[in-house]
C-alpha cells in the first residue's frame, strides 16, 4: 500500500488514493477537512526534496503559480513545506486529458479546434500578464471537462522538469510541443508558450504533429532546421485563415510569431466571428526556418521583468545547460551519420537484390494469373465519399457497381444534414473484394430550436422541457439570485434568452429566483376571522399558509379559533402560519319537556294536532349553508409522471402539491358555501373552474 495513502498532511488534507505518477511527483487524491471538499495534491518525489535548492525554487515558483486567477486554469489553493514533504493542492478535475479525447475521437472538427484553442490562449494570456511561462503546453497538460470547458495544468512546473528530463526518452512527449528556441537551449519567452499552442492545434486539425523522430533529439533538430507540410495538404477542409493562425503561431522565427497571447487571440476571435476572413501574412516569411545559431532577443513579461520565467536562474547554470544540450544533439546527430554511412552500402546492396526479385516475382504472378486467375476474387479501389452531400442509394449504386452502400445516420454537430463526414473502410488504403460493404457515416444535422421565455416558469418544468427538447441542462451551471416579485424557484431568465435559436446538444443555462430577501413582520391576530379572510391576512403579510385543521367550538361556524404563532410577535416572511376553524358548537340532542301550562277559567282550551296530520318537513339545505365534502381531482391525458397541482377557492389558494400521477388522482377536501368558485391547475395550466354546486352534482 501506498505510505501517503490514509495519511493527514497540515491537519488538514485527508490522502484517499492515488491518481497518477509523473516525473517529479506523485499526484493523490484527497479531501480538505477544513472546506469539506475534494482537492488533488501532487507531493514532491524523494529523490527532488531532498535537493535543498530545487525545493526552495519549487516553492517559490509554486506560489507565484497559486496567483494565477482564470476560468480557464487549473487553481492552485496551497503550497505546502515540510521538513520532509513538498507539496501543491490543487482542484479536482472531473474530466480527461486533451491527448486522451483526440485518441478516443480520432480527427476533430476545425470549429472543435477552435473552441478549445480560444480557452487555451486566453489562459496563457492571464499567466503571461502575471509573468509566468508555461513552458510544456501540449495536449497531456490540457483537462477537458464534461461541460467542454478547458483548464490549462502544470503551470510554471516545466521549469523544474527539464533539470532531469531535457532531451532524454522521458521527454519524448514534450518534445513534439517544444518551440525551436526550447530545442536549442536559448532564453525563451511568452513566444515559446505560443509555438506549442501552435502545435497542439496543428494536431488538432490533422491528427498528425508536425514532426516525429525516433528519438527526442531527433524531433528537437526537426523543429530547428525543418518545416512541417502546412495543415491543408493534410485536411484540404480547414480553412485558410485558420491554417494561417498555425503557421504564424508556429513560425520558426521568433520576429515572425506572434508576439503575445493578445495578438493571436485577436486573430482567433476574429476567424471565428468570419471564417472566410483573410489574413495578410507572408507565407514565405512564416515558414522561414530560423538561424540554429540565432539568439534571437526575448521580450520583457510584465509583472516580472524577467526573460522567459517565472524564477531568474544563475547565468553560469544557463551556460552549463545550453551546452550540455548542444553537445548531447551533436552526439546524437553524429552518432547517427555515422551508423547512416555505414549502413548506405549495405542497403544499396540489399535494396538491388529485392528490387530484382520484386520485378521477377511481379512478372511470374501475372503470368500465372493469366492461366489460372480466372476464379480468383476481383479487387476494386474504395471510393471517397468523405464530406460530400449523400446522393441516393440507386444513384451510388449506378456509379460503383461493384460495391454494396449502407447508410448509418448520426447526429454531428460540425456536419450539416445529409453529408458523409465518415465510411468504413477508409479510401486509399488498400483495395477490397468486389461486392464489399461500404458503411456510409452521414449527418443527421444540427437540429435547431427556438426557446421561449421561460421567465416565471417553474424550474422543474423549464428543466422538462429542455430534456424533452434534447437541450443539455446542468444544475451547477445555474444562478440563484434575490427577486421581489418572481417567487422562490421560479426561472428569471435564460441564457441564451426567449426567441434565440439553439440547437440540439446546446447547454442552456437558467437563472431562477430564491425569492426576495426575507423581512421582519408581525404576525396579525386571526382569532375571529372568517377562513377566507384569515387567508388573504396570510398572504398580504407574505407569509405562507400552512396546515388548517377543522374542530368543534363555541364560536360560530367558519371563524378561526386559534393560530400557531401568537398575534404581535415578530417574524420572518415565508414562515408557514398554521390555524384552526371553528365547525360550530357541538350539537347536543335533547327531548323538549312539555311546558306548564296555566289554565284560567277565561282561557281558550287548546287545540292539539290531529294525530292524522304529519309534522312539517324540514327545511332544505340553504344555498347559503356552509358544506363539507371529498373530491377526486382526476388528472388530464397526457400528464405522466409527476405534475404540480394547485386548488385555489375563489382565487385563494388552499392546496398545493407536486403530486406523482402513478399513484392515481387525488382526492382534497373541499369546503365552502354553494357559490364559492373552485379553480384546478396542473403546472400552472387552468383545467377547470366550478362553483362547489356544481361540483356537488357532478357525478
Amino acid at each position: 500500500m501506498d505510505k501517503y495513502i490514509g495519511k493527514m498532511l497540515d491537519n488538514r488534507y485527508e490522502i484517499l488514493e492515488i491518481m497518477g505518477i509523473g516525473g517529479m511527483a506523485y499526484v493523490y487524491k484527497a479531501r480538505c477537512h477544513l472546506l469539506n471538499r475534494l482537492v488533488a495534491i501532487k507531493i514532491l518525489k524523494e529523490e527532488f526534496s531532498r535537493d535543498a535548492d530545487f525545493r526552495r525554487r519549487f516553492h517559490a515558483e509554486s506560489q507565484a503559480v497559486a496567483m494565477l486567477s482564470h476560468p480557464n486554469i487549473m487553481a492552485v489553493y496551497d503550497v505546502s513545506r515540510s521538513k520532509e514533504l513538498e507539496y501543491i493542492v490543487m482542484e479536482l478535475l472531473d474530466g480527461i486529458t486533451l491527448k486522451q479525447y483526440m485518441q478516443r475521437k480520432g480527427p476533430l472538427g476545425w470549429r472543435e479546434g477552435l473552441h478549445y484553442v480560444i480557452q487555451i490562449i486566453k489562459a496563457l494570456s492571464h499567466a503571461h500578464s502575471r509573468g509566468i511561462i508555461h513552458r510544456d503546453i501540449k495536449p497531456h497538460n490540457i483537462m477537458l471537462l464534461r461541460d467542454g470547458s478547458v483548464k490549462v495544468a502544470d503551470f510554471g512546473i516545466a521549469r523544474f522538469a527539464s533539470k532531469q528530463n531535457t532531451l532524454t526518452q522521458e521527454a519524448l512527449g514534450s518534445v513534439h510541443y517544444i518551440s525551436p528556441e526550447q530545442a536549442r537551449g536559448s532564453h525563451i519567452d511568452a513566444r515559446s508558450d505560443i509555438y506549442s499552442v501552435g502545435v497542439v492545434l496543428y494536431e488538432m486539425l490533422t491528427e498528425r504533429l508536425p514532426f516525429e523522430g525516433d528519438s527526442p533529439v531527433s524531433v528537437a533538430l526537426q523543429h530547428i532546421s525543418s518545416l512541417p507540410l502546412a495543415p491543408r495538404e493534410i485536411n484540404p477542409d480547414i480553412p485558410q485563415a485558420l491554417e494561417m493562425i498555425v503557421l504564424k503561431s508556429m513560425a520558426p522565427k521568433l520576429s515572425k510569431r506572434y508576439s503575445s497571447a493578445d495578438d493571436m487571440l485577436k486573430d482567433l476571435e476574429e476567424f471565428r466571428k468570419n471564417p472566410s476572413v483573410s489574413f495578410e501574412y507572408d507565407l514565405a516569411e512564416l515558414q522561414t526556418a530560423a538561424d540554429e545559431g540565432a539568439e534571437e532577443p526575448t521580450r520583457s513579461l510584465p509583472g516580472g521583468g524577467v526573460k522567459g520565467t517565472g524564477l531568474k536562474l544563475d547565468a553560469k547554470s544557463e551556460a552549463e545547460e545550453r551546452k550540455r544540450i548542444r553537445k548531447e544533439m551533436r552526439d546524437e546527430e553524429n552518432h547517427n551519420t555515422r551508423k547512416s554511412s555505414n549502413l548506405i552500402a549495405t542497403l544499396s546492396a540489399v535494396l538491388g537484390v529485392l528490387v530484382v526479385i520484386a520485378i521477377l516475382g511481379f512478372v511470374i504472378v501475372n503470368m500465372v494469373g493469366n492461366f489460372i486467375g480466372q476464379d480468383d476474387d476481383v479487387m476494386v479501389d474504395v471510393p471517397n465519399l468523405r464530406n460530400k452531400a449523400l446522393p441516393s442509394l440507386e444513384a451510388l449504386q449506378t456509379e460503383y457497381p461493384q460495391l454494396r452502400f449502407k447508410v448509418e445516420r448520426e447526429y454531428n454537430e460540425d456536419y450539416d444534414a445529409n453529408m458523409i463526414f465518415d465510411q468504413i473502410p477508409l479510401p486509399g488504403i488498400r483495395q477490397v473484394k468486389e461486392g464489399t460493404e461500404i458503411i456510409l457515416k452521414v449527418s443527421t444535422g444540427r437540429v435547431p430550436v427556438l426557446l421561449p421565455d421561460f421567465a416565471g416558469m417553474d424550474l422543474q418544468n423549464v428543466q422538462r422541457w429542455l430534456y424533452e427538447n434534447d437541450l443539455r441542462y446542468d444544475a451547477s451551471q445555474n444562478t440563484a439570485e434575490p427577486h421581489d416579485t418572481i417567487g422562490r424557484n421560479f426561472v428569471i431568465r435564460s441564457d441564451p434568452g426567449p426567441d434565440t435559436t439553439v440547437y440540439k446538444g446546446d447547454l442552456i443555462r437558467l437563472v431562477y429566483s430564491q425569492g426576495k430577501d426575507p423581512q421582519q413582520v408581525s404576525m396579525p391576530d386571526l382569532k375571529g376571522k372568517s377562513e377566507q379572510e384569515a387567508r388573504e391576512m396570510l398572504l398580504w403579510h407574505n407569509l405562507l399558509i400552512g396546515n388548517v385543521t377543522y374542530e368543534e367550538n363555541d364560536l360560530a361556524e367558519g371563524l378561526v379559533v386559534s393560530q400557531s404563532v401568537k398575534p404581535g410577535d415578530k417574524i420572518l416572511e415565508n414562515e408557514i402560519i398554521d390555524f384552526v376553524v371553528s365547525t360550530g358548537p357541538a350539537y347536543v340532542e335533547t327531548t323538549p319537556s312539555a311546558p306548564d301550562i296555566e289554565v284560567s277559567p277565561s282561557s281558550e282550551p287548546s287545540i292539539e294536532p290531529s294525530p292524522s296530520e304529519e309534522p312539517p318537513p324540514s327545511p332544505s339545505p340553504s344555498a347559503d349553508e356552509l358544506v363539507q365534502f371529498n373530491q377526486n381531482i382526476g388528472i388530464p391525458a397526457g400528464i405522466v409522471g409527476t405534475t404540480h397541482l394547485v386548488v385555489k377557492r375563489n382565487d385563494v389558494t388552499f392546496f398545493e402539491e407536486t403530486i406523482n400521477t402513478e399513484n392515481g388522482s387525488p382526492s382534497i377536501t373541499i369546503r365552502g358555501y354553494h357559490s364559492d368558485i373552485i379553480t384546478v391547475y396542473f403546472d400552472d395550466q387552468l383545467y377547470y373552474s366550478l362553483s362547489i354546486a356544481a361540483l356537488m352534482q357532478s357525478p
